[in-house]
């Protein structure tokens, strides 16, 4: 979102005729709210330096110039960019991060670090050049406009106040990685970040990159499963950005205190789909194995999730990487692995998924302890990715309560953060808590707002899903079909999808659950095959088609749901009739919370777009109607073309 724009002459103009912070404010007030004191000195102090960085007769007059912009999604403002083109015509922006600072300390708890004086006292914060860094990162990342129109982004941060020294802290080599991509100007280098400035930008552009860049929509993000055999391998696939480098800094610290004073540490991170949970928690796992400036010692780390179809995937995906042995002793599952093990014998031991750990190690261990309890105890640092709404098993006993209690007995310290912005739905964390309102999962979520244009219809069949599906499939073999655990899993199908296991007679639709042969989210010809929530939790697609069963249903006026309507070959809620006889009411809420979380997990699998039929009719009207009432119009698939279908229409 764009606060303030200018071209260069403008804004020199406004300088100097003392209206741009009035101007600025003005702007600012109306798009985001109050402007605080520390705001109003911040912009007075350094939009007088960069005037003086403009005043350069051969950066162009109509150069695009931004204050403020606020980078869709997210909190995040960037403090000044510039638009123009190069010399070669490419379209270009520079991010610039203005910092009055003029103390820094390093900081040696956590590695993209530094301390300042901020507020009155000194506080920890991220490296300035990280900062512009990752702001330049989420634009060439997430922006259509940028991806598909080859926009050269540069980052740079100006410590105006601050007199760099001969081997200063924030050139530090830890920081190395950071400077190199987004170097540091300070005190006394007006001069050279004209020249950084004029290297790129050589033609002005009368702001047209801006609005291109604020028109742009936000791309949803990278597959973890296709960047991870170079995330192993130490590229850069994912930048970390605000409140995943805080929790990635967390990790990182606790780790590395754990092995050096030998007490227990537990970091519980909680986040909903798409927050980056899993990207985090590998981001980690590399990071703890590996040596180098800021990891001296390589940390004893292994990944761990009760669900196998993620660990398989990733298995699968680093193989002619790494030995067989050496993928399976990193990405381990949580049913008995950790049983017998002795205290401590891993430094670290990162759990994803975390809400799906057991209140023992299942069947052949039923007198085992919690796989909560296992984990802390097997390990000096254990760090739980978690998100209470994925909980899709009467057998899933994780939750950040039941983690706190172990922790306290433990004698271990623990800390929980939170990772909120999201990438997953077309970049849009209001797609989910519309899910969540329409599901009636949490009445505080947005009730007619999904937040962006995301892809979303509701299909008259299921054979309509499957044709739209296979249709996007085509492109890239990305997109999957997913259904309610509401048909039985045929014993002779299990490895032959001839055997149709899904069949929905009114619409002569039969297809088989996937195959257990081969792994289906990324197996060829696995589009004729349909998964379920335990093959599709922890991935995703680009498109996801869902075929919601007769356990939800839309009766007087509310969404019902129905155990009894689930296969008798689905184990998730094994031993709910039991509870049923004895507590109905219990046994109703429980079935209720699951049902729920589960279609939650299958509508929003997709990143770019989701296609739904449902069995009851009631249901699908249900949906169609709050399309109508959403705030920003929805797409519909018609033939070939996509058709924007506004909020009024019928």
């Amino acid at each position: 979102m764009i606060v303030y724009e200018a071209t260069k002459d403008q804004f020199i103009n406004e300088f100097l005729d003392q209206t741009l912070i009035d101007n600025l404010s003005e702007k600012y007030t109306m798009l985001i709210g109050k402007v605080r004191e520390n705001e109003l000195t911040s912009w007075k102090n350094s939009l007088m330096f960069m005037y003086q960085v403009l005043e350069d007769q051969n950066i162009p007059k109509t150069t695009g110039v931004s204050l403020e912009y606020k980078i869709p999604f997210t909190n995040n403002r960037i403090d000044m960019m510039l638009t123009g083109y190069t010399k070669q015509n490419e379209n270009c922006a520079i991010i610039i991060e203005l910092k009055q600072w003029t103390h820094v300390e390093q900081n040696f708890d956590k590695v993209g670090y530094v301390i300042t004086t901020l507020g009155g006292g000194k506080k920890s914060t991220e490296h300035p050049s990280y900062q512009a860094w990752s702001y330049a990162y989420m634009l060439k990342n997430y922006n259509k406009t940028i991806i598909e129109n080859d926009y050269i982004i540069q980052s740079c941060a100006f410590l105006h106040n601050y007199k760099l020294a001969d081997e200063d802290v924030l050139l530090d080599e830890r920081y190395k990685n950071y400077v190199d991509n987004s170097p540091v100007f300070a005190k006394g280098d007006i001069r050279k970040l004209r020249e950084f400035i004029k290297q790129y930008i050589h033609y002005g552009d009368n702001k047209e990159g801006l609005y291109a860049i604020d028109n742009g929509k936000l791309a949803p993000s990278k597959m973890l499963q296709d960047a991870l055999a170079k995330m192993m391998r130490g590229n850069e696939e994912f930048v970390l950005i605000n409140r995943q480098f805080s929790v990635f800094e967390k990790g990182l610290y606790f780790a590395q205190q754990s092995y050096a004073d030998k007490r227990k540490r537990v970091l519980i991170v909680k986040g909903g789909p798409g927050t980056g949970k899993s990207v985090v928690a590998i981001n980690l796992l590399v990071k703890l194995m590996s040596k180098n400036a800021n990891n001296k010692i390589p940390l004893n780390a292994v990944y761990v999730t009760k669900n196998d179809n993620p660990r398989n995937v990733y298995m699968e995906k680093l193989q002619g990487d790494y030995q067989k042995a050496y993928i399976k002793n990193l990405f381990k599952g949580s049913i008995g692995t950790f049983v017998n093990t002795e205290v401590d014998t891993f430094d670290v031991i990162i759990c994803d998924e975390a809400h799906r750990l057991m209140k023992n190690s299942g069947r052949f261990f039923p007198d085992s302890s919690s796989q909560i309890e296992d984990i802390i105890e097997s390990a000096r640092c254990s760090i739980f990715f978690i998100d209470e709404y994925q909980k899709i098993c009467l057998d899933d006993y994780g939750s950040i309560e039941n983690i706190i209690d172990v922790a306290k007995s433990k004698g271990a310290h623990y800390e929980i953060m939170e990772l909120e912005s999201q990438f997953r739905c077309n970049g849009s964390d209001g797609y989910i808590k519309w899910i969540e309102d329409v599901l009636e999962m949490n009445s505080n979520a947005n009730a007619n707002d999904m937040g962006v244009d995301y892809l979303f219809k509701i299909c008259d069949t299921p054979n309509e899903v499957y044709q739209l599906i296979e249709k996007q499939n085509n492109k890239n073999d990305k997109s999957r079909l997913v259904a309610g655990y509401c048909w039985d899993w045929i014993t002779a199908g299990k490895n032959d999808s001839n055997v149709h296991d899904i069949k929905i007679p009114q619409h002569k639709f039969e297809k088989s659950w996937n195959i257990q042969k081969g792994i289906w989210a990324i197996d060829k010809g696995s589009i004729n095959q349909i998964g379920c929530i335990h093959t599709c939790q922890g991935l995703e697609f680009d498109y996801a088609g869902v075929i919601i069963g007769k356990d939800l249903r839309y009766e007087d006026e509310r969404i019902v749901t129905d155990f009894t309507a689930r296969a008798k070959t689905d184990h998730s809620l094994y031993g709910i009739k039991k509870i049923y006889k004895e507590n109905p009411k219990e046994a109703l809420r429980v079935a209720d919370e699951i049902i729920k979380n589960t279609y939650r997990v299958l509508l929003t699998r997709g990143m770019k777009g989701c296609y739904v039929y449902c069995e009851d009719k009631n249901l699908a009207m249900y949906l169609k109607m709050r399309l109508k009432k959403c705030k920003v119009d929805y797409r519909v698939t018609i033939g070939d073309e996509i058709l924007h279908i506004s909020n009024n229409m019928n």
